[in-house]
C-alpha cells in the first residue's frame, strides 16, 4: 500500500516528515482581538501565556533571522544581533517576512519555512516540557518539546526576550 504525503501546513509537513511527536491546536481567529495573534492563541487554547511563543522575523546587518520569544515578552533587537554574530538589528517588513517564509504574519511559524533562516529561541523555552509555536495560519498551534523545536529549526538558544 502506498504511503500518502503528510498533509496540512508546511509546518504541520515538516513535523510530520521529521518524525517530530507534536500536537495539533486548532482555535477560532478572532480578527478583531486587542490581545494579539500569540496572546489570542492563549487565552483560545488555555495555556499559559509564557509556554507560549510568537515567531518573529528581524534583519540583522541586511539579513533575515528568525526569532522565537514568548507571547508575553518582547524582543531584544541588540540581543537577537548579538546572538547570531551581529552589530544592528530592525524588526523585518511584514511583506518580507511573508515572502521570505511563506506564511502570513499572525500565522508564521518557525517550522516549515520557504527558505531557512538563522532561528534563535528565547532560553526560556527550556523552563517546559512543551512549548507552543504557531503552525503556519491564523488559528492553530502546536505543541512539542523543546528540544525539538530547537533541532528542527536548528536554532541557537539565548537570551532575547524582555518583558
Amino acid at each position: 500500500m502506498a504511503k500518502h504525503a503528510p498533509t496540512g501546513t508546511p509546518a504541520l509537513v515538516a513535523l510530520t516528515r521529521a518524525g517530530v511527536p507534536h500536537t495539533v491546536h486548532p482555535y477560532e481567529h478572532d480578527p478583531s482581538t486587542p490581545a494579539g495573534y500569540g496572546l489570542e492563541a492563549a487565552h483560545a487554547l488555555g495555556l499559559p501565556p509564557e509556554q507560549v511563543f510568537k515567531t518573529l522575523l528581524a534583519e540583522v546587518d541586511g539579513r533575515l533571522v528568525v526569532a522565537v520569544v514568548p507571547v508575553t515578552t518582547t524582543l531584544d533587537l541588540k540581543a537577537l544581533a548579538a546572538a547570531v554574530g551581529g552589530k544592528r538589528a530592525v524588526m523585518a517588513d511584514p511583506r518580507a517576512a511573508e515572502r521570505a517564509t511563506g506564511y502570513v504574519v499572525g500565522g508564521i511559524s518557525p517550522i516549515g519555512q520557504k527558505t531557512a533562516h538563522p532561528t534563535v529561541v528565547d532560553e526560556t523555552v527550556e523552563l517546559f516540557e512543551t512549548v507552543y509555536v504557531s503552525g503556519g495560519r491564523r488559528g492553530l498551534d502546536v505543541g512539542l518539546a523543546p528540544a525539538d523545536l530547537v533541532a528542527l529549526t536548528k536554532a541557537t538558544v539565548a537570551d532575547i526576550a524582555r518583558g
